[in-house]
């Protein structure tokens, strides 16, 4: 069984991470929420270039804490607005529902909620599974999936990726993002895919 998550997803920019810190506890603050005890998930699928962004503190626990990011976009909103680059603030609940909003420019340029009680299931003699799965792929996760070039499986699949975790109360030194991820983003770099500071 899928377990419900939420965050933040965009393509992989070499950020620096001290300058990713701040812009995670002005975010914090933005929602109404300590950034003392949290920290800031990170994880990178260096072959899709896809990054995510998820905190981590007591508010994003569990199914409430998924259902958290329903509402609290502020480091999407700062993040498009400073990167230049379309930011998705997510929920994946598998219970219930998922949504995916997203943000240019700060600004909020789209977004769509499904409650899976509202689809409609009709019957077939077909092959129910594959068409379950064809349904699946014209909901939110699913068509986030197409615009970032990955499958809805991925998606519902990144909290069992490798991640780090950025402390949010210690400084950070000042470095790029990749050496946090050496190897999902080594190969990208040797392209010159990545920037190289």
């Amino acid at each position: 069984m899928s377990q419900a998550h939420g965050g933040y997803l965009c393509r992989y920019d070499d950020l620096d991470v001290s300058w990713l810190q701040l812009v995670a506890r002005q975010a914090l603050h933005d929602d109404g929420q300590s950034w003392e005890d949290c920290g800031l998930s990170v994880t990178v699928l260096g072959g899709s270039q896809l990054v995510r962004f998820a905190f981590d503190g007591p508010f994003t626990k569990g199914r409430k804490g998924a259902r958290w990011y329903l509402s609290n976009h502020s480091l999407a909103r700062r993040l498009s607005e400073h990167l230049g680059m379309t930011v998705h603030a997510y929920v994946f609940d598998p219970d219930e529902l998922e949504q995916v909003t997203a943000y240019g420019n700060g600004r909020r340029v789209g977004g769509e909620l499904l409650t899976y009680d509202s689809v409609d299931l009709a019957e077939s003699d077909d092959d129910s599974d594959a068409m379950f799965e064809q349904l699946q792929e014209s909901w939110p996760l699913g068509h986030l999936a197409r615009v970032l070039g990955v499958s809805r499986q991925t998606l519902i699949r990144l909290p069992r990726q490798a991640s780090t975790k950025i402390d949010l109360q210690s400084p950070q030194e000042k470095r790029p993002l990749w050496h946090l991820f050496p190897a999902a983003v080594k190969a990208r770099r040797q392209q010159n895919q990545f920037l190289t500071t």
